[in-house]
């Protein structure tokens, strides 16, 4: 009932207001908040203009706040956002909007900056399939970077404060609902960071039911399934957890047929797959089965030789130094980027089969699999690697859109950096 209401309200709400009009709008309620009283010289009112719309907005200035509450174009506790539009229109209305306009939102008063902190935004594009799909990635200790696709703008997370013992440890990381975790150790225990897109923060402190690292992870909307690993003292895992990103909760599920470590994890046909990874006697056995786990009946089936083959370059690793499987699913399509022969592959459902599809983009290099990411992002694939001399080079977003043939890359974005990929995640919300 409440989906209907909504459905029908945003209908109102797009004829009330059209996105050209909405545009004029806020960009009006921003010189009128100028003219109403800020009393700081122009200069300063445009360096607060030119950072509210930018990635990094200042949700905590108390002096801003106390402004916006003061102000005459709306109170705290008003129920109305746009004009002439009930709460539940204006929330429609504005989830229309860009991600990247956000930060304006935010900094017109506390009623939208309170819609923005609440994720109320979020869950309504969530709930009417509006999403877009921004890629987080981390080449420098510490530092984190998104990039937006649609508008091919670079932003800048503020910095993890950790200390030397994380920074230097091995991560993993994981996007869900609208989360960045952050997995790695400290000193003696396993610690997850979490930064907020709500907030544009990092915290820490959550803690698994059972800590562990170099595990298989894929998220699925506001819910996250972690696989295997290993924990504080080595042993390899069969366990597995859910996250939960609404409630910030974790829930112990059945555990796998199997304990892995260094496994791949992926959402699809609804079902979350396990594939690959390190398990069996001394530990270091690579294993070619896959499992998946069924949510409704919370049961898992083993599917034998469901990781693709290794090309004879890769057989000559020692199970240990080779990364992770680079999988990904797309339209419940399943690929992997093979980096061994440059290739990528597709899986074959029907017939439990790898075959190849195509190259990878010839500069996405890599040190045998490690410094290059293979994503979904929207209805793309993207390749994130670079070449590197003397350290310096360029880390390069590829994408390639399969519903339109075989692979043929397109050159999204470029930056220069002297590391490779760390870690990578795509948030969709």
């Amino acid at each position: 009932m409440t989906r209907i209401l909504f459905q029908e309200q945003s209908i109102e709400a797009k004829n009330s207001i059209e996105d050209g009009d909405l545009t004029n709008w806020l960009s009006n309620k921003q010189e009128q908040k100028s003219d109403a009283g800020d009393h700081q010289s122009d200069k300063q009112h445009q360096g607060q203009l030119k950072d509210s719309l930018h990635f990094d907005v200042r949700l905590s200035d108390e002096e801003h706040l106390q402004h916006d509450e003061k102000s005459e174009y709306g109170s705290s506790d008003s129920d109305s956002l746009l004009p002439r539009m009930n709460r539940d229109s204006s929330i429609a209305c504005l989830s229309r909007c860009s991600r990247s306009d956000y930060g304006s939102l935010a900094s017109l008063n506390k009623s939208f900056r309170n819609v923005i902190r609440s994720g109320e935004l979020y869950t309504w594009r969530r709930l009417n399939g509006i999403m877009e799909h921004w890629i987080y990635f981390s080449s420098a200790l510490l530092e984190w970077e998104a990039y937006d696709p649609i508008r091919g703008r670079w932003m800048h997370l503020p910095r993890m404060a950790s200390n030397e013992c994380f920074m230097c440890s091995d991560k993993e990381s994981l996007a869900v609902g609208t989360d960045l975790l952050v997995f790695g150790r400290e000193l003696k225990s396993h610690v997850i960071y979490r930064y907020s897109l709500l907030t544009n923060s990092w915290s820490s402190g959550m803690k698994m039911n059972a800590p562990r690292c170099l595990f298989g992870s894929a998220s699925l909307g506001e819910i996250a399934i972690l696989a295997g690993g290993c924990d504080s003292e080595g042993h390899i895992l069969d366990s597995v957890e859910l996250y939960n990103s609404e409630t910030q909760t974790w829930e112990t599920l059945p555990s796998m047929k199997k304990p892995r470590k260094m496994c791949s994890g992926v959402f699809m046909d609804g079902k979350f797959y396990v594939i690959g990874g390190i398990g069996g006697s001394g530990c270091s056995k690579l294993l070619t089965c896959g499992e998946e786990y069924d949510l409704q009946t919370r049961t898992w089936r083993e599917i034998p030789n469901m990781s693709p083959e290794r090309s004879n370059r890769g057989q000559e690793m020692h199970a240990t130094v080779e990364p992770p499987l680079l999988l990904t699913v797309l339209n419940d399509e399943l690929y992997v980027a093979d980096y061994t022969d440059m290739e990528v592959k597709k899986y074959d459902k029907s017939k439990k089969l790898w075959f190849s599809i195509g190259r990878l983009p010839e500069r996405a290099v890599s040190m045998n699999g490690w410094g290059l990411a293979f994503r979904a992002c929207g209805n793309r694939l993207i390749v994130i690697g670079g070449t590197r001399s003397h350290g310096e080079g360029f880390i390069e977003l590829n994408s390639w859109v399969p519903s339109e043939g075989p692979p043929r890359w397109d050159l999204l974005a470029r930056k220069r950096s002297g590391n490779f990929v760390y870690n990578c995640a795509v948030m969709g919300c």
